[in-house]
């Protein structure tokens, strides 16, 4: 082949053949594989055997160390660097420090959960080789795309052609780079 192919790239017409089929990607030991569909199938994750992201954590410590900073913050203006006695309250007067230690904890997390995202799913990234696909604009319509990459340790060009063409589907396409 003169060409460096990508991957391997099967079109089904439902989502019950690519969830089918995608099981048995999985069964078969595929590990680099990925779907694509017009719209969410929630037993896809399941049936490629993808685990559960790290983004709800990563924003559970952003929100706390959004918390800290903005307390800390404040206590160290308030109580450390300038003292000023405001209306008769304490220093450290912990009522007051809920408003803007709770806005910092909101601003923190959700600066992490965005740039989490964006991080955990490789972006931005304005070029897959799956567009290099002619039929591949179906998959935004009505058509269902399972996709298994070149680079996974099992791919071996012709035993995985052979295998995407007996899990039955419209047309099997070759990915190129």
């Amino acid at each position: 082949m003169d060409k460096q192919i990508y991957g391997l790239l099967a079109e089904f017409d439902t989502t019950t053949e690519i969830v089918v089929a995608a099981e048995k990607v999985r069964d078969a030991g595929y590990t680099k594989t990925d779907a694509f569909s017009p719209f969410p199938i929630h037993e896809m994750d399941e049936a490629l055997g993808i685990k559960r992201t790290i983004l709800p954590y990563l924003v559970f410590g952003g929100g706390i160390t959004g918390l800290l900073v903005g307390l800390g913050l404040q206590i160290y203006t308030h109580v450390i660097e300038y003292p000023i006695i405001v209306g008769g309250r304490p220093h450290l007067s912990l009522p007051a420090f809920v408003p803007p230690a709770y806005e910092m904890t909101i601003l923190l997390a959700a600066f992490t959960a965005v740039l989490g995202m964006l991080f955990l799913n490789g972006l931005p990234k304005p070029y897959h080789p799956v567009f290099n696909v002619p039929r591949f604009s179906l998959a935004s319509r009505e058509k269902f795309f399972l996709l298994i990459q070149s680079e996974d340790p099992q791919f071996d060009y012709g035993e995985t052609k052979e295998f995407m063409e007996s899990l039955k589907p419209q047309e099997v396409f070759i990915v190129d780079e």
